[in-house]
Order: C-alpha cells, then sequence, then structure tokens
C-alpha cells in the first residue's frame, strides 16, 4: 500500500477510472432527468446549476447522455479488451510454447490481420457484420488480438527455457497445466498493462465508429455519436460537442495514466532501484565513527 500511494499515476489513474465508473453506474438513476425526456422550453440552455452540461436541440439534460454513453463506452471496450486478449493470449502461449510449425502458422495468421490497417478493416467488418454493439466488439477485437499474441507468444518463449518449467516438465505435468499454472501468472504482468492501455485505445475506436454512423444507433447516446451530431451547431452552441469530446478525453487519459501506473508499480526493478539508493543514502549519513570501525 505504501508503493500504491506513493505512485502518483496509479493513483490518479485509479481515481479518474473510479469516478468515470462512478458517473456511468449512478448518474443515470440519481438524475431528475431521463435520457430521452424532451423540455422543448429549455432547448440549448447553457451549462448552470439545473443542467450542468447544458442541454441540447430537444432540451435534453446533457450530463444524463453523457453518462447513459459511459455505460455504452465502458462495456464495449471491455468486451473488447475481453475478447482480444484471451483470443491473443491463447494464440500466443501456444505458438511460442510448442513453437515448430504451430509457431508459424498461428504466427502467419497473425501477420494478416497486421497486414491491414486496423480502422480500414474494424470499418469492413462491421459494413458485413451491420452496426450494433456485439458486432461492434468483434470487430475492434478481430484488429487488436494480435498485439496480445505478439507480447504472450515472445514472453512464453522466454520462460518456456527457464529451470521451473523444465522441473515440473521432467515430472509429467501437462502442457495446458504449465501454461496457465506456471507461465501464464509469470508474465500477466505486462498483458494486465497492455490490456489497461488498450481499454482507451478500444474507447476513441468505438468513438470513431459511432462519429462515422457504423456504431451503436442512434437513439442510444453514444459519445462519438454525441459528437457528430453536435458539430451541427458547434459555432452557435459549442458545448453539445465540447462535453462528449471532454468525456473522450476524460475516459483515455484516465486508462492511460492507469497504465502507466500499473507498469511502474509492477516493475521490479523499482523496488530494486529504490533499495540501493536507500542503502546508498544510509552509508554516507552514518557517523564518522562507526565508518572508521567498519
Amino acid at each position: 500500500m505504501k508503493r500504491f500511494y506513493k505512485n502518483t499515476y496509479l493513483v490518479l489513474g485509479a481515481v479518474m477510472v473510479l469516478l468515470l465508473v462512478g458517473l456511468a453506474c449512478f448518474v443515470p438513476a440519481l438524475s431528475p432527468y431521463g435520457v430521452e425526456q424532451m423540455d422543448m422550453p429549455n432547448r440549448f440552455a447553457l451549462p448552470g446549476p439545473q443542467h450542468w452540461f447544458g442541454t441540447d436541440n430537444f432540451g435534453r439534460d446533457l450530463l444524463t447522455r453523457l453518462a447513459s454513453g459511459a455505460q455504452i463506452s465502458l462495456f464495449i471496450s471491455f468486451g473488447t479488451v475481453l475478447v482480444s486478449s484471451v483470443l491473443g493470449i491463447g494464440v500466443g502461449m501456444l505458438a511460442g510454447y510448442f513453437g515448430g510449425w504451430l509457431d508459424a502458422v498461428l504466427m502467419r495468421f497473425a501477420d494478416i490481420f497486421l497486414a491491414f490497417p486496423a480502422f480500414i478493416l474494424a470499418l469492413a467488418i462491421i459494413a458485413v457484420l451491420g452496426p450494433g454493439p456485439v458486432n461492434l466488439i468483434v470487430a475492434l477485437a478481430a484488429v487488436s488480438w494480435t498485439q496480445y499474441a505478439r507480447v504472450s507468444r515472445a514472453m512464453t518463449m522466454t520462460e518456456r527455457h527457464k529451470d521451473y518449467i523444465l522441473a515440473v516438465r521432467s515430472i509429467g505435468v501437462s502442457p495446458l497445466k504449465i501454461l496457465l499454472v506456471h507461465i501464464l501468472p509469470n508474465i500477466s504482468g505486462p498483458l494486465v498493462v497492455l490490456a489497461t492501455f488498450g481499454m482507451g485505445t478500444a474507447i476513441v475506436a468505438e468513438s470513431g465508429m459511432s462519429f462515422l454512423g457504423l456504431g451503436v444507433q442512434p437513439p442510444t447516446p453514444t459519445w462519438g455519436w454525441s459528437l457528430a451530431y453536435g458539430l451541427k451547431y458547434l459555432r452557435a452552441e459549442p458545448w453539445m460537442s465540447t462535453a462528449a469530446g471532454l468525456a473522450i478525453t476524460f475516459a483515455v487519459l484516465a486508462f492511460n495514466l492507469l497504465g502507466d501506473g500499473i507498469r511502474d508499480y509492477l516493475d521490479p526493478g523499482q523496488v530494486t532501484r529504490k533499495a540501493s539508493r536507500k542503502a546508498i543514502k544510509n552509508a554516507f549519513q552514518s557517523t564518522p565513527s562507526s565508518r572508521q570501525t567498519s
């Protein structure tokens, strides 16, 4: 816990993510305004005490709609990271552990996905499957699983030659148990960091798809669709697009800071370097008599 509180990025990122989750969970339930509740006399209301983020062209409360959009963005980004990480880590660990022809086949399959621009490939998949939350998760996971496959393959190839893996193999432990029980926990640190950064990337990708009209369809108030819709009134009522843009920026920054903090927290070199600095400091602060005696 002492290391946790001293890690500024980790604390700040965790607080921002908790605020984002709280916004998505509690604001739509506690708000006095419905997500689709219209109030035509108060259309285009400025941000104020009654409507913190103002209202849109139908008098709908923007804060309530942004909080509802946060639910969609978090659901799609979490689903994307979950599907892509499970698929990518599974493929990478199999390729790295067994090697040979299986490694060649699986990695060439990954190279096929890497040969296409990620966003263009996601657009093509959405065009075939059609818009919707589940199809959007499938499309985004299809273009992001290769990152987890590459990282997990490289780390598995390193771990499989270590003494503890050779020991468990010598007593007849099955390859599946070796991969899940022995190798996976030892390579999970960088993969957790990669998944944290993937949350921010998925939020941007989902917003981009919704901005182009290929994501979750209206009237669901996603951030990307709210940003695109507010462009019509950008000159006269800029808060409509600004609120959605700030929400996307806040979410991506939160997960990036969290990822940086987790990376530093899981780095074993941090503890070693701090212990070395402390030992050197204590050595120089020792009394002259003690140094002379030693």
